[in-house]
């Protein structure tokens, strides 16, 4: 028995190495023809106003030609500002993105953008910037990217589609106590008192700084239809009464908003989730990545007021706005 399992082990040691034994390495053949591909760059969603990023890649080899254009065709004509770049792109061993030109700047032409290549190359990646126009608002849009090769070969590849949200935004607005203090969200806008009293209908906030011992008052918000110890020391332009309803957050740091390093966005569906039963109409104490969600008198509007900075010294607050029309 002993005999019979020594027989045995170098057969065992013949499986192992030849199991063990790698497969000889062949270098991969490359694509032949005109290839492409690509990847949308931005995140979040798709803002009225904002862009669209892409990056399209196009390739054959050397031998076969040369790229001769590309273009990109969007269901939805883009808003002024959109362009296909008219560079290469690559990123350096430092991690920078390099730009290097290839073709004349690009012609958009009603749901067409153009780039006519002037440089001998077989290879680019090039960089499209949709600005999404006011007619794409609560709609999706598509695109297809194609490009020509001088051996006569054409590719394409489509993207989307992508849904464009019905909100609105509006950065970096700087509200001043006693002056500039009078915040619409109908216009996304902030007032002097004039102003407001010729706009009583859409002043939905007050913004004021007060410094008060013993109570934690300091930056806030109120309803201009709060009680008159959340508005010490306002007196309101004539007609400014609204009722406004709010639900203070914190760390809510909408990246569009902040434009900080968090990944977080609020998104239209956010708006239509909020629940204000029983919702104050003021908030106190606000600091820079503090928030407040409102939602106006007439229910028309919800919007969410992101605190960018406060300066005590200036009594000033700088916010910045997401606004979704409910009705």
């Amino acid at each position: 028995m002993q005999r019979k399992y020594f027989s045995l082990i170098p057969l065992i040691l013949i499986i192992f190495f030849n199991s063990c034994k790698n497969d000889e390495y062949t270098v991969p053949v490359g694509k032949t023809g005109l290839n492409n591909d690509c990847i949308k760059r931005t995140l979040g969603p798709n803002i009225v106003g904002n862009n669209i990023e892409f990056a399209y890649a196009i390739a054959l080899p050397a031998k076969e030609g040369k790229i001769i254009s590309a273009q990109v065709e969007a269901t939805i004509p883009a808003a002024t500002g959109t362009y296909l770049e008219n560079r290469s792109f690559y990123t350096s061993a430092s991690g920078v993105d390099v730009g290097i030109t290839v073709g004349s700047p690009s012609v958009t032409t009603d749901t067409k953008t153009v780039v006519t290549f002037t440089k001998d190359t077989c290879a680019s990646t090039l960089r499209f910037f949709y600005t999404i126009p006011e007619a794409a608002r609560g709609k999706s849009v598509s695109f297809t990217f194609s490009a020509t090769a001088s051996n006569g070969q054409t590719v394409s590849y489509s993207m989307g589609p992508y849904a464009i949200t019905k909100m609105d935004m509006k950065l970096d607005l700087v509200a001043t106590d006693n002056k500039a203090c009078y915040i619409s969200i109908a216009d996304m806008a902030i007032y002097d008192a004039a102003t407001a009293a010729a706009n009583a209908d859409k002043i939905d906030l007050v913004y004021l700084y007060r410094a008060i011992t013993g109570i934690t008052f300091n930056h806030a918000l109120a309803s201009p239809g709060a009680s008159a110890e959340y508005l010490p020391g306002i007196t309101l332009p004539a007609g400014v009464n609204k009722v406004t309803k709010m639900s203070k957050t914190w760390a809510l740091n909408d990246f569009n908003l902040a434009r900080l390093q968090y990944g977080i966005y609020i998104d239209d569906v956010d708006f239509q989730v909020v629940d204000f039963t029983n919702a104050p109409n003021f908030v106190i104490n606000l600091k820079a990545q503090a928030g407040t969600w409102v939602e106006t008198a007439d229910g028309k509007y919800r919007a969410y007021v992101y605190i960018n900075a406060v300066n005590n010294a200036a009594s000033s607050m700088t916010i910045s706005i997401k606004r979704y029309l409910m009705k």
